[in-house]
């Protein structure tokens, strides 16, 4: 009899185990959301303290083209910073960033997206999300004053998606990208969930595999209330670590700071094929597990021994607590990166790169073993024609300078055609170490010797004193939320690489002549015999 009663206690502590957790992780967010005065949207009082009353005004202005500043143009808060003079300023204030593009946009076949119908499918978007809500909210016997969301015109993520032309993704003088980033950084969320391809996996990983699935890396799908989505990158990693030295590039942590500063680098180089990021304390209670409907999201939640709120990601080999994100004990920091257009409206071509790396523990590709592999490449479409080959050198001394090793694919809109720009999409696995420069990445310049004219510019001008690389990014990156966004070594490793990749061309000119070497005109295509032009390390 007594060990039945025990096992009876036993069982009763149990049940009363799982109905506390259920009651906790359930049931308690849905009344703190109900009850949450609906004046103070916001989960993360941190958010409201970095931004400034400037900013609140001119978030409130009805017109945000007129509130929004300019992006090449520094704010008055890193003109006092920086002391007397700007060298951000006086950089984008210098006539390269003034030259008019080629070729000039000549009528909406030059745009991505066509207005009216890009409107009429957003609005669709938006009364579905609206009628999915109230199912929600019925089911669970929720009630809520909200009023059903509407679409705006003028909200910043409308016109960044607009506002894609095929000379990059935003324009120079174009004002939307500074209130798309404040947008991202002050909006609250209304709901959270995972990727696409995390939700493709469904849970089943192979555990024999090397290289892990994209979805491992804890990456969500954040929803603002102005109906924008952005990708968010959870902290993994502190600013002062390195990646370490027995790392293979494809088992290395996804950095959030790494995908911010690759912003700030690509805007810097007038590439402007990296979409609109921003670093944010996000409180991953408030603006993440009580705004998802995704029941396997909320499973992955849990209360760490130091009381901080953490998450995981379902996968079996990542279902552990030593993998998980932690806030502090709420707030965690993460990058959030503005979607791209639906590809219903801009179909994306995701292409394999022609350097792709063998993401194995001992395989190479031909191209690390092969000095003539750029002959290859020249003879095989669309690399006998256009200007890709030359996109993808830049892309290539785009990863050199933020040491990314990991650009097996590029994407580029289909509308574009063969000359389209990439997109330089997945930036996090830079910025690992400072301490080493992959020449390796170089390869595609190296090899091919080739390089556009309007790059090495550029190039050359961040090399000047009164322009340096590391100086216009540390001045950038102050306007960031999360600044201090890199290491000083980080900052200072981006000028002695500058000098790498100006060393590299240097040699290619005195080996063939600059006529052979530099691209003038974008469609110019001959390049000389790899034979001849592979340069060795």
């Amino acid at each position: 009899m007594p060990g039945l009663r025990r096992d009876r206690l036993l069982t009763l502590l149990l049940l009363g185990a799982l109905l506390s957790a259920d009651l906790y992780f359930h049931l308690w967010p849905q009344v703190r959301r109900q009850l949450r005065p609906p004046e103070d949207p916001r989960g993360c009082p941190c958010a409201r303290r970095a931004s400034s009353p400037a900013q609140d005004s001119a978030a409130a202005s009805p017109n945000p083209r007129a509130a929004a500043r300019n992006f090449s143009r520094a704010g008055p808060g890193a003109e006092r910073r920086s002391g007397r003079g700007s060298k951000l300023q006086a950089l984008f204030a210098h006539q390269l960033y003034r030259v008019p593009e080629e070729p000039p946009l000549l009528g909406p076949e030059d745009s991505l997206l066509a207005s009216q119908e890009a409107l009429r499918y957003y609005r669709r978007k938006v009364a579905r999300w609206n009628r999915r809500h109230k199912m929600y909210k019925e089911q669970l016997n929720l009630t809520s004053n909200d009023a059903p969301l509407q679409l705006r015109l003028e909200a910043s993520w409308v016109q960044f998606h607009l506002g894609i032309s095929r000379h990059g993704l935003y324009s120079r003088s174009s004002p939307v990208v500074s209130q798309l980033l404040k947008d991202m950084m002050r909006f609250p969320t209304i709901s959270a969930d995972y990727s696409q391809d995390e939700k493709a996996l469904l849970g089943a990983c192979d555990c024999t595999q090397i290289v892990k699935p994209s979805g491992v890396h804890l990456k969500l799908v954040l929803r603002f209330s102005d109906f924008g989505k952005a990708m968010f990158k959870p902290m993994r990693q502190q600013r002062d670590e390195e990646t370490p030295a027995d790392f293979f590039y494809f088992i290395d942590f996804q950095r959030h700071n790494a995908e911010i500063a690759a912003f700030h680098l690509d805007r810097i180089l007038d590439f402007r094929r990296v979409p609109p990021t921003v670093g944010r304390l996000v409180n991953v209670t408030k603006e993440i597990l009580e705004v998802t409907k995704n029941e396997i999201l909320q499973s992955v939640f849990f209360v760490s021994p130091a009381s901080n709120v953490c998450f995981f990601a379902k996968c079996p080999y990542m279902c552990k607590t030593e993998y998980a994100v932690c806030g502090n004990p709420h707030l965690l920091e993460g990058s959030l990166s503005a979607f791209l257009p639906s590809l219903n409206l801009a179909p994306r071509l995701s292409v394999p790169n022609p350097w792709i790396r063998s993401y194995s523990l001992a395989g190479k590709e031909e191209w690390e073993v092969n000095p003539l592999y750029c002959d290859t490449v020249k003879q095989i479409y669309p690399y006998n024609s256009s200007n890709r080959l030359l996109n993808i050198i830049d892309m290539a001394i785009f990863d050199f300078l933020i040491g990314n090793m990991d650009r097996h694919h590029y994407e580029m809109f289909t509308k574009f055609g063969d000359d389209g720009f990439l997109i330089h999409l997945d930036n996090a696995r830079g910025f690992g170490r400072h301490s080493q420069d992959e020449l390796s990445i170089l390869s595609p310049l190296s090899q091919c010797c080739r390089i556009k004219k309007k790059t090495l510019l550029h190039l050359q001008l961040l090399a000047q004193a009164e322009y340096r690389l590391s100086d216009v990014m540390r001045e950038s990156l102050l306007e960031d939320q999360l600044s201090p966004v890199l290491t000083e070594p980080h900052l200072l490793a981006l000028d002695r690489r500058l000098q790498i990749i100006l060393q590299t061309v240097e040699g290619c000119v005195e080996a063939h002549g600059e006529q052979n070497v530099i691209a003038t005109d974008p469609a110019q295509q001959s390049a000389p015999d790899s034979s001849q032009a592979n340069l060795t390390s």
